[in-house]
């Protein structure tokens, strides 16, 4: 799933901008999203979306990722820290009454094993930064992800990753106080951790002239556990989510 905003990336691109002449390689671009408008699924909305998978080095800038540093690279395995963007949400229409969740960052640190470009498998654990008092917590992602070549140079990739939390950043999206729950009408609840989705998305990137390719990719979101039990889920959310994006990138 995007997780990045255009704040945000108009500093990573002017770090990327610097590094161009120094070797920087990948892809750049900009599209468009329909997307649950946060985790609980509440509603959908549709949003411009930009579009990075940068390498430069042991460095590596991408859209899902974030800024990451591959500080141990051996066999096939590597791992090292990253910074990542964590969206917020916004609390009108039907979640008119709970607590605004302001943006945050994500840092923490990943493993991966990808002998072959083609494929990986990876985890990662980071912490919630920036956050307003009780908000924020612990995350991690478990995941794998295979690319395929289907003739005419379109390539296929699957990925499936489960997203896990602990009990305070459970709370900070799907769990609601009584001060909420009287001014949203939701009834209160207190979220835990543990699984908190299972996420499969299925992309296709497309040649479209010299360094120019369609890119597209959709998404379904499987809420679990205490996540899925959550009051604002069955009340105005869904379990089941979708995500599709359509974007127009340049290689380099």
């Amino acid at each position: 799933m995007c997780r990045v905003t255009f704040a945000l990336l108009a500093g990573l691109l002017c770090f990327s901008a610097g590094a161009l002449a120094d070797g920087i390689k990948g892809e750049a671009g900009l599209g468009i999203s329909y997307q649950p408008h946060d985790p609980t699924g509440s509603r959908y909305e549709t949003v411009p979306v930009p579009y990075l998978d940068l390498d430069w080095g042991d460095v590596s800038l991408s859209t899902d990722d974030g800024l990451v540093w591959n500080a141990f690279k051996a066999n096939g395995f590597s791992a090292g820290p990253f910074v990542n963007y964590l969206p917020g949400r916004t609390a009108n229409g039907s979640l008119q009454g709970l607590r605004n969740v302001p943006d945050m960052a994500e840092v923490g640190g990943f493993i991966q094993y990808s002998p072959q470009d083609f494929w990986r498998v990876f985890a990662q654990v980071g912490q919630a930064v920036g956050g307003r008092s009780g908000q924020g917590g612990v995350l991690g992602r478990v995941g794998g992800e295979l690319g395929y070549p289907l003739g005419a140079g379109i390539i296929g990739s699957s990925n499936l990753t489960a997203h896990f939390a602990d009990g305070r950043q459970t709370q900070t999206f799907f769990g609601v106080n009584a001060q909420e729950a009287q001014a949203s009408g939701i009834r209160e609840y207190h979220a835990s951790g543990g699984l908190q989705n299972l996420a499969l998305t299925q992309s296709f990137e497309f040649p479209l002239a010299r360094h120019w390719s369609l890119l597209t990719s959709a998404s379904w979101i499987h809420l679990t556990g205490s996540a899925a039990d959550s009051s604002i889920v069955r009340q105005e959310g869904h379990v089941n989510q979708g995500e599709v994006q359509v974007v127009v990138s340049y290689k380099f």
